[in-house]
């Protein structure tokens, strides 16, 4: 048998059970043919083959985010950064300075802000924003994607006005007088965002391959992307020229369920390097614009429950059409009642389905964040044969957030743990750009349960007993290979390095699993392969 490749003397880990370290793999036409040490597969490699020197360099399997917005995040990059913004104030600051640069009149956009982050915890308004920017419309994404923060020129080309009723699982921000303030929360936001420009597929085919690159650099071979139409134009464009360098799962907005049921695109359809996965829909907001949909109101706020986005019979229907369409469903749902009014429309699918004959791995819903569940619900995701599709990043994130807001509730937030105990299938993702798309930060996040800094200590945040809540770095690494395998129905070739499955991996500056926890996330991404291809090599 010859190969194309061999890469040899290294620390190859493969997740095998029975074969869980190699020094040696070869390769041949895109898949790992063998496996072994540098002597057994040198005599593999064909005359002209390549052949390359790990140096004792440390190999995973290729890492998948199974949650991000590819096109949120290009566009990210291409916006005005404010995730350093210190103030209102300061943002404003920013904002002006890209005003400066741009005609009057068009749209200056930015995102990242977070009042949380900023002295007062309180909201911005149009009038921040207004003396800085008087000249050029303003829309500024909330960190968390869920709140929208515009100026009064937005306003009036968007014609909101004090009479404007507030849309369903929307809320348009007023002062006393019932004048916006100019922030938009959840289906408010679009009001405003419907009537920007939107950028043209060859303008975000530039800015994708910006995003792709960032993407292999931080060493992913993979996305479940959530984002809409223009991103799968985009991917195609980019695959049709051989400039595709992830691996995509293009999951569909619910908004064109219609469209893909009449069209008859079914989950899985396509190929390995493009594939269709779910219908995605929102069940509620989020904990920083505190639009999470709760059992019980928010601490500082008696009268709050959040934001129920879509009413349940809605997200019943419209996963009930999917289901029946060969689509299987990922929720967002962050709250506690979100959760679980999710898990109940997921029992009468299920319900539904096992009368149809159709099994939980041929329709594999989703849940995306469960970031806060009821002790009640813990054990249902893997009763019904849900996935959690989970960021281990918010926790060291959002814990402070999450103490102000939820309390001692918090102690079953962000809880992988507990879904693994319980057998869960968990996917892990950034939520990319609502956090920065590095894997290895996350990997680093869901074992210590610590921010970077080392806040807010050994024990990590909210660990229990004995740290009991802090994965080890083999689960985290499952959550980022053969968990987004399986959602992706890719699990017979994809999320191990063994033979017969495809050449995707990663190659390490130092081994995750021996080093400082506290380091993985500064861990040197030296090489990414995706399918016996290097996409970025530094070696």
């Amino acid at each position: 048998m010859n190969t194309d490749t061999l890469l040899y003397n290294g620390r190859i880990y493969t997740q095998q059970p029975d074969r869980p370290w190699a020094s040696a793999l070869a390769i041949r036409d895109s898949r790992i043919a063998a496996l072994g040490n540098n002597n057994e597969l040198r005599p593999l490699l064909a005359p002209g083959g390549e052949a390359f020197d790990l140096e004792q360099r440390f190999v995973i399997p290729g890492l998948v985010d199974a949650h991000a917005h590819l096109a949120w995040y290009a566009n990210f990059l291409h916006d005005v950064d404010l995730t350093r913004a210190s103030s209102a104030h300061h943002a404003a600051e920013l904002v002006a300075e890209r005003a400066r640069q741009t005609p009057p009149g068009e749209w200056v956009q930015g995102r990242g802000w977070s009042q949380e982050r900023w002295p007062e915890h309180t909201f911005p308004t149009a009038a921040d924003l207004d003396v800085h920017v008087p000249d050029h419309p303003a829309a500024l994404d909330a960190q968390s994607g869920h709140a929208l923060w515009v100026n009064s020129l937005a306003l009036e080309q968007a014609n909101v006005t004090a009479n404007t009723p507030d849309p369903p699982g929307g809320r348009i921000v007023r002062d006393e007088s019932g004048k916006p303030t100019g922030l938009l929360l959840e289906n408010a936001m679009g009001l405003v965002t419907r009537v920007i420009p939107r950028p043209t597929p060859e303008q975000m085919l530039g800015r994708m391959k910006a995003a792709l690159d960032h993407a292999n650099r931080a060493g992913l071979t993979g996305v479940h992307d959530f984002d809409g139409a223009l991103a799968f134009q985009v991917f195609q464009m980019l695959k049709m020229a051989g400039d595709l360098s992830l691996r995509i799962v293009k999951n569909i907005p619910v908004d064109l369920l219609d469209q893909a049921a009449a069209l008859g695109l079914r989950w899985g359809f396509g190929d390995d390097l493009l594939r269709i996965g779910g219908v995605k829909q929102f069940a509620d907001g989020a904990l920083g614009s505190r639009t999470a949909w709760m059992l019980a109101p928010f601490e500082d706020d008696p009268t709050n429950l959040g934001i129920s986005t879509t009413d349940p019979q809605t997200l019943l229907e419209n996963a009930r059409r999917a289901s029946i369409a060969g689509l299987p469903s990922a929720i967002h749902a962050i709250g506690d009642r979100a959760v679980r009014e999710v898990l109940d429309i997921y029992e009468i699918l299920r319900r539904e389905e096992a009368a149809r004959g159709i099994s939980p791995g041929q329709m594999p819903h989703r849940i995306e964040h469960v970031q806060l569940i009821h002790p009640d619900d813990i054990p249902r995701l893997a009763e019904l044969g849900i996935i959690a599709s989970m960021q281990p990043v918010h926790a060291p994130s959002d814990m402070e957030m999450a103490d102000r807001y939820w309390g001692d509730r918090a102690d079953h937030a962000y809880d992988w743990r507990s879904q693994i105990d319980a057998g869960t299938v968990l996917t892990f993702g950034s939520d990319a750009p609502v956090e920065p798309i590095e894997p290895l930060a996350n990997i680093q996040a869901a074992v210590t349960r610590r921010r970077r800094d080392g806040a807010p200590g050994p024990s990590g945040w909210r660990s229990g007993p004995g740290g009991r809540a802090r994965l080890t770095v083999e689960e985290t690494l499952h959550g980022f290979t053969t968990g987004p395998a399986i959602a992706a129905g890719m699990e017979d070739r994809c999320g191990r390095l063994v033979p017969g499955y495809l050449a995707d991996l990663v190659v390490l500056g130092q081994d995750i699993f021996t080093c400082d926890p506290m380091t993985i996330g500064e861990t040197d991404v030296l090489a990414v392969m995706v399918g016996g291809r290097w996409v970025f090599n530094d070696m």
